[in-house]
């Protein structure tokens, strides 16, 4: 090969690589800096496959509207792996995958964006990925699936590889991820792609337990890293105490800043997959004003938990509308809708 078809080569790659990176930015920042999760397709993962409208639901037609009217732009959507893929390597439930691509075509109606959130907790039939009996490479092989079916979907925003890993989960996390980052971009190229952390994806915790993440490759160098965190006492967000007096009402943002600190620290960009409040206790409602301002001062999105038509009146921490009137929270979600000032994911840099 002579130095003139050399150099136009190396024009070709630099300039491929250029429109990649540039394809990737785009993606950068999500539709504003408020999601909501939106629940119901993973209810009942003890009972499998289950029954559609008895252990689990997805959103009705229309169900859109009303948050498309509220002003919400993209939500995160869990899914369960055991229902999506019956057998390892093996094809899609029909049924299942079917449902999958009405919500993303009711969405996009509504011009709703969507994150795919596989809720399985690092585990397949309840057995650990990693482990003889769940190898790394069958997780692989569903995200590789899944990206080959919906890449091609401008109304899927990004890719959440694993909602919550912990316990023994954890001791192959960095290689389970690594395999998902892999698998979607077999066929994806650019979207961006979420990455949960160790002990439940703990904000609190993050730091020393997520180090190696650091050393995740993605060729389009798009991902953020994803943490959960609630305001009660053990950060469980099962709210079984009532608020103890005197609460510190900066609680979790003192539990958030681990989490933002090791993202400014190492130049990374974050997210909060999950955080929510009772409905039945207004004092718990500046705790999570409090949370939303930091969040947005630094430009960390959030997605709520929890909305879905299926929670029933009385799921503590549920923001779907009852009777056709707002939850106590919405009114603190809604002050941060839209970008809050944020150009992309932060944290903005001190």
């Amino acid at each position: 090969m002579n130095s003139a078809s050399t150099l136009w080569g190396k024009l070709c790659a630099l300039l491929f690589a250029t429109l990649l990176a540039s394809a990737a930015q785009a993606q950068e920042a999500p539709p504003q800096l408020v999601g909501i999760n939106v629940a119901g397709a993973g209810f009942s993962p003890g009972t499998l496959p289950g029954k559609h409208g008895t252990n689990y639901f997805f959103p009705p037609p229309d169900y859109f509207v009303q948050w498309k009217e509220r002003g919400i732009t993209w939500i995160r959507f869990s899914i369960v792996w055991e229902r999506l893929q019956p057998q390892q390597f093996g094809d899609f439930d029909a049924d299942y995958a079917a449902r999958i691509d009405k919500t993303l075509e009711d969405a996009k109606a509504n011009g709703i964006r969507v994150m795919l959130d596989v809720h399985n907790y690092g585990r397949y039939y309840g057995k650990i990925i990693g482990d003889a009996d769940v190898p790394i490479k069958a997780y692989q092989d569903l995200m590789e699936r899944i990206a080959e079916r919906w890449s091609k979907d401008d109304t899927l925003y990004s890719y959440d590889l694993m909602n919550e890993p912990y316990g023994d989960a954890e001791r192959y996390w960095f290689d389970v991820a690594q395999a998902g980052i892999d698998g979607v971009r077999k066929y994806d190229k650019t979207k961006t792609i979420y990455v949960e952390g160790r002990s439940w994806s703990s904000a609190q915790r993050w730091p020393g337990l997520n180090d190696d993440l650091l050393k995740l490759v993605d060729p389009a160098d798009n991902l953020v890293f994803s943490a959960h965190i609630y305001a009660d006492k053990d950060s469980s967000g099962l709210y079984k105490q009532a608020m103890p007096d005197n609460y510190d009402p900066m609680v979790v943002v003192k539990r958030v800043e681990p989490f933002v600190e090791w993202l400014r620290q190492h130049g990374k960009r974050g997210h909060l997959g999950e955080f929510g409040v009772p409905n039945n206790d207004p004092r718990w409602l500046p705790i999570m004003d409090n949370l939303l301002s930091y969040l947005q001062q630094n430009c960390i999105p959030v997605t709520y938990w929890a909305a879905g038509p299926s929670w029933g009146r009385n799921y503590h921490m549920s923001i779907e509308p009852l009777d056709g009137k707002d939850r106590p929270q919405w009114p603190v979600l809604q002050k941060y809708l839209g970008s809050g000032g944020c150009e992309a994911i932060g944290p903005k840099k001190s």
